[in-house]
């Protein structure tokens, strides 16, 4: 089975700096490779790596998303 799409809700905040970089490298090589990869996070480190996103806003009349792409 090939798996084209992957989503990944959170987890990053809890790993060491090593273990980190190895996750980001891993997830860029797959994106690489042709995959397309979602990443759910409120990690800083991980939205200075990946170009472009898509981020939500939640206030009290309802949610927002603004796309960015650097």
């Amino acid at each position: 089975v090939r798996v084209d799409t992957l989503f990944i809700d959170e987890g990053f905040g809890t790993l060491d700096a090593n273990s980190l970089e190895s996750a980001v490298e891993t997830l860029m090589e797959l994106q690489e490779s042709g995959r397309l990869i979602g990443i759910i996070s409120h990690v800083d480190e991980l939205k200075d790596r990946i170009p472009s996103r898509i981020l939500v806003k939640s206030k009290k009349e309802g949610s927002h998303a603004r796309i960015e792409i650097q």
